[in-house]
Order: structure tokens, then C-alpha cells, then sequence
């Protein structure tokens, strides 16, 4: 059977998040539902697999899943033709490309990358709206980078992940955390971009709501420090809501991508 890699935009608004579910709408389910028109592989219950389970309302620009079908499709005209059975759904398949069969979206994926959004302003968010985490306090960028540059590295993030978090272990390499800042009408946006092999459940809000605190003066950069210390969830600052997050990217040996016509990088890019 041949496996294709597909690259996948979404707004995780309307969804329960990636990963299908019997009674709510998801990600995968869309996807699954397109593909059973297409392909009677899909039909017989097969299904596809994702670099990462994105939850509820966390969206994608560059999400990678793979699927074995029955029929050798031309990859432009599958991505076509699952766009057209995707619709009215807000999801949308960028690039397919034929993949060998050891080709995993997740277990071949050795680095993802996040971006999450934060809104400065007291006008409402209208053409962002729940796309962005909004307050409406002025934020210190430089207090929020100096706070994020003690959890470069290797750590136990224990304070920074879920309580319902199913990883082995706490323990990541974050590779990568930037802040920067970015006028808008009437306000700021700041964009947190964070790359690691692997993140925990709910690593990247948690990091992301602790360092608004310290933006807010609420806590000093250094209280970020003792919390990670702490290896202790109640230590962490509040989770931030999904809205503000994007599953931006996803590193693999060889980008399945590469070489494709499409405007912009690729998820590897």
C-alpha cells in the first residue's frame, strides 16, 4: 500500500482537538472522513497518524500526517481532491507527497516547533479572535526574555506539564525559546517560538502563562528559575488558553516536502 505524507493547515477552534473522538468533531475525524471518499482503504477503518496531537482549540500551520491508501495517487491531485471533500471544515492539506513505508509522522519526526501568540491591547482582538491570547495590560519583553532563558536546555519540567501528561518522563531539551515583539494597531503582539524534540502536555501554555506573569511584573525573571526547581505544578503560573497556539513546524531527516511547488517553507523549514 502507499504511504503519503500530507502537510496540514487548521484552525483548531471548532475541534476537540487532533485526535478523533466517538461524540465530538476532531482533526483526525475530518481527515479520516475525507480520505474514506477518496479511497476505500479508509473505508476499512485504517487510519492517519500525526507528528502531534494538537488539543482543543490549538491550531496547525504545519502539521504532518501519513496515510497508506489503496490507490497510487499523483500527491497534487490527492492534496486536491481532499481539500475539495474537507470542505466546509476549516482544514486544509498544503502538499501530499509519496513516502517510503518507513516513513513515520511521528516516530521519524526528530525535532517540533511551536508558535504561540499574545495579544497587547485593550481594543478587542475582531480579525484575531481566537487566534490570539488577548490581555490588555502592557507586557516587558525584555523581563519575559530574561525569565525564558533559564529553560533553554535540559531540564525536568515537571512543573510545566499536565497533570494528566502521559510522557515517561518529564525530562526535554527545550532547543529553542525566542520572544519578540511586533506593533499592531493600538498594541503588541508577542510571538513565543519554541523548538524541542518533544514537548509535554501543556509544556508550551505553561511556559507561555508563566512568562506573561513575569511580563506583567507579577513575578521577577528569576521566580522562573525556582519554579522549574521546584519540579511541582503548583509552582507553575496559570496555563494559557489554546487559542494563542500553532503547531508551526516538524524536523525529519529528510523533509518529505522538499522540492515541492508551494510558496513558503516547508513544515521542516
Amino acid at each position: 500500500m502507499p504511504r503519503f505524507a500530507l502537510w496540514i493547515e487548521y484552525d483548531g477552534g471548532p475541534f476537540a482537538g487532533w485526535q478523533a473522538q466517538a461524540d465530538q468533531p476532531s482533526v483526525q475525524g475530518a481527515l479520516e472522513a475525507a480520505l474514506a471518499r477518496l479511497d476505500p482503504g479508509f473505508a476499512a477503518g485504517a487510519r492517519v497518524a500525526a507528528a502531534g496531537r494538537t488539543d482543543a482549540g490549538v491550531h496547525a500551520t504545519a502539521q504532518v500526517a501519513h496515510a497508506d491508501l489503496v490507490r497510487d495517487w499523483d500527491p497534487f491531485r490527492l492534496s486536491e481532491a481532499l481539500n475539495w471533500h474537507l470542505k466546509p471544515a476549516p482544514v486544509a492539506v498544503l502538499a501530499a507527497a509519496r513516502v517510503g513505508d518507513d516513513f513515520h509522522a511521528r516516530f521519524s519526526a526528530t525535532g517540533r516547533r511551536y508558535l504561540f501568540r499574545l495579544l497587547s491591547r485593550r481594543a478587542p482582538a475582531t480579525h484575531d479572535r481566537g487566534r490570539v491570547w488577548q490581555v490588555t495590560h502592557p507586557l516587558d519583553l525584555a523581563a519575559m526574555q530574561a525569565g525564558a532563558a533559564h529553560l533553554l536546555g535540559r531540564h525536568d519540567f515537571t512543573t510545566f506539564r499536565s497533570t494528566m501528561c502521559q510522557a515517561a518522563s518529564p525530562i526535554k531539551t527545550l532547543d529553542r525559546i525566542e520572544i519578540t515583539a511586533h506593533p499592531v494597531p493600538r498594541g503588541t503582539e508577542y510571538r513565543f517560538h519554541l523548538a524541542a524534540r518533544s514537548f509535554l502536555h501543556n509544556q508550551v501554555r505553561s511556559i507561555v502563562g508563566t512568562l506573561e506573569r513575569v511580563g506583567q511584573g507579577a513575578w521577577p525573571p528569576a521566580r522562573v528559575a525556582e519554579a522549574l526547581a521546584a519540579r511541582d505544578r503548583a509552582a507553575c503560573g496559570p496555563v494559557c488558553p489554546p487559542s494563542g497556539l500553532y503547531l508551526s513546524g516538524v524536523d525529519y531527516p529528510d523533509d518529505p516536502f522538499a522540492g515541492i511547488s508551494v510558496a513558503g517553507p516547508s513544515p521542516g523549514g
